[in-house]
């Protein structure tokens, strides 16, 4: 089983990184390969909206010249997409925004002359998310449009793990948030096994 994590924190050591330590500990319990690509050392370009991805529908096939193509062909050898990132505005990070839209072009060639495949069809995909709000409050609508985007692409939804912070003056892990992210990643590898 091949995990390939995209990490949208800015923060090398920020809540996100801690929470997704104890999840990733316990996948490797399992000998479970895994990778994290951190988005903001990569440069990722913002989709323009050219359609120069349609034209041939074996590739990536995009118009910039960036990093996307090699985290696209990270995610096509991966089994399980994990989306790591803080809610910033009831959303994702920017660099995870632009890299969300170049692949909704890249992998699903629905939108040339004629309509292709989703390229990535039948990838599970999991987000591991933290909020200063409430997660019902704040992490709900990425949630949600994630749920449309795998719908929409083809990918299998496998569910969310969303962790509060408090705000700056308090520690943000403590023994809850480690075993929930334990008891996620057993939930994952779980639902990727029973396939």
């Amino acid at each position: 089983m091949k995990v390939y994590i995209l990490m949208g924190s800015p923060r090398k050591n920020g809540n996100t990184a801690s929470l997704l330590d104890p999840f990733v500990s316990e996948l490797a319990r399992d000998n479970v390969e895994i990778e994290t690509v951190w988005l903001y050392d990569k440069e990722i370009n913002s989709c323009i909206s050219c359609r120069v991805c349609q034209k041939d529908w074996t590739k990536f096939g995009c118009f910039h010249s960036d990093d996307v193509g090699e985290i696209f062909d990270g995610i096509l050898d991966a089994d399980l997409i994990i989306l790591a990132t803080p809610i910033y505005s009831w959303y994702c990070t920017s660099p995870m925004k632009a890299l969300l839209d170049r692949l909704v072009y890249g992998m699903n060639k629905y939108y040339g002359e004629e309509k292709g495949p989703a390229l990535w069809e039948g990838k599970k995909l999991s987000i591991i998310t933290t909020c200063g709000y409430r997660p019902e409050k704040a992490a709900d609508l990425f949630e949600e449009g994630m749920k449309r985007y795998c719908k929409h692409s083809k990918l299998e939804y496998l569910g969310m793990l969303a962790e509060r912070s408090l705000g700056y003056n308090h520690d943000f892990m403590n023994t809850d948030k480690k075993k929930n992210a334990e008891e996620f990643a057993k939930k994952i590898y779980e639902l990727c096994q029973n396939e």
